[in-house]
């Protein structure tokens, strides 16, 4: 892939439909020493450590690191949405306020809806998580677990949730291919403050400045190229991104 289409077919996922990104979009696969070259190829290192689940357990945070890796993959220039923390995003959200359904609206009826009604299950966000991601482990267990499965076996798979058709614990499972979609590219092109995006990669492939708040000494210029390197929500004078995870996420 080059470059050029790689940022193609990123910018178009916001408008698009998820299969407008075939999980097999990378042509080769960025694991191990590769995918820590990759890392270091879009910008400063940030000395990230692995990933502290709150959330996931072991098993279910197999499963999300692998789907994510095919979603949104490495190509030979850009990590991809597990190189970008992806997977401690969705953590992260899942622990907090919205994991916990925090504004949804959780008294019933339940019942199955048009699309135009949107989510009308009786599941908070972890809920669909744990059930979902826990019926898939446990269909997968006696044949071979996601994480392990040949990369053209996990696009399969992730294309067959997509169609929709299997119970996963109550969630249908188009649903949670697009809930965990959804997650995916938020993760990947978020604010780094909330966990993903790590070394604001993702905006640094597409040229996006981020949260750059003063533009007085270029008010006045035109045709000019902003050219710059992004500026996290969270940046301190040294460049550094504090993301303070203790900081509960709920409403006054």
């Amino acid at each position: 892939m080059t470059d050029l289409s790689r940022r193609a077919v990123i910018k178009a996922t916001g408008a698009v439909g998820a299969s407008i990104l075939p999980a097999g979009l990378a042509s080769n696969e960025a694991t191990g020493e590769e995918a820590r070259r990759l890392l270091a190829a879009a910008g400063p290192s940030s000395g990230a450590q692995p990933t502290i689940y709150l959330f996931f357990n072991p098993e279910e945070a197999a499963f999300i690191e692998a789907a994510v890796a095919r979603l949104i993959p490495a190509d030979d220039k850009w990590p991809g949405a597990l190189e970008a923390g992806v997977p401690n995003y969705i953590d992260k959200q899942l622990n907090g306020a919205w994991g916990a359904g925090e504004r949804l609206y959780r008294s019933g009826p339940w019942q199955a809806g048009t699309p135009s009604q949107g989510y009308q299950l009786p599941f908070t966000p972890a809920e669909l998580y744990r059930n979902a991601v826990g019926a898939i482990n446990s269909e997968l267990k006696a044949k071979t677990p996601f994480a392990k499965m040949p990369a053209a076996e996990q696009d399969a798979y992730l294309h067959s949730l997509e169609a929709g058709g299997k119970n996963l614990g109550g969630v249908p499972s188009n649903i949670f291919f697009a809930t965990l979609w959804e997650g995916t590219v938020e993760g990947f092109f978020s604010d780094p403050v909330y966990g993903g995006n790590r070394d604001m990669m993702a905006w640094r492939m597409i040229g996006f400045p981020g949260a750059y708040a003063s533009y007085y000494d270029l008010v006045d210029l035109h045709g000019i190229k902003f050219d710059r390197s992004p500026t996290s929500l969270a940046e301190d004078v040294h460049g550094h991104v504090h993301a303070h995870a203790d900081i509960p996420a709920r409403l006054p």
